[in-house]
């Protein structure tokens, strides 16, 4: 293939997982194969897709935040739960052999896909947000293996963090603006 058109191609695709990460999470799924398939090593193409991630996020927050958005200090708490987990779950990415990172990618990966397609409907009607006392702890404690995981392999990372964040701290999925 020529090298033009990968490049071209990845960053096609590189759009529509950014679409994808926006709307429902797991461009991942998508992005991180065809980096392997590219011919990457799976570690370095773990590694580079979280380039995208990491843009993703920032934009993200920030859009978040210019809408009232804000979980002061309670997002603190977890987020330094997890990048201590993220710190170990990326030695534990660069330690390990491709050939046992490959098997392990795939198994999850077909996991993950297993929880888009059969994930259970949740739905919360005037919850309120439970964001102190044993439910933070609860979610410091969870967010700290969601690091490792996410600092090992990343791929449907989102899902797990909105699983942990819609059924232990009851945060709604659906954000309403009022205009």
């Amino acid at each position: 293939m020529d090298s033009v058109l990968e490049i071209v191609g990845l960053i096609f695709l590189g759009f529509i997982a950014g679409g994808i990460n926006t709307i429902a999470g797991g461009g991942s799924l998508l992005t991180l194969p065809i980096l392997i398939f590219l011919g990457l090593p799976p570690n370095i193409a773990n590694g580079t897709n979280r380039i995208a991630i990491l843009f993703q996020n920032i934009f993200t927050t920030a859009g978040f935040k210019s809408k009232g958005v804000i979980t002061f200090p309670f997002s603190i708490y977890i987020g330094i739960s997890a990048l201590i987990g993220s710190i170990i779950g990326a030695q534990i990415a660069v330690d390990i052999k491709g050939d046992s990172f490959n098997k392990i990618l795939a198994i999850i990966m077909v996991i993950v896909v297993f929880y888009m397609v059969f994930k259970p409907k949740t739905t919360l009607t005037n919850a309120v947000e439970k964001t102190s006392g044993k439910h933070l702890w609860i979610s410091i404690f969870l967010f700290f293996f969601v690091g490792i995981y996410g600092g090992f392999i990343q791929a449907g990372v989102g899902f797990i963090i909105l699983l942990i964040l819609s059924s232990v701290n009851n945060f709604s999925l659906v954000f309403k603006l009022d205009l």
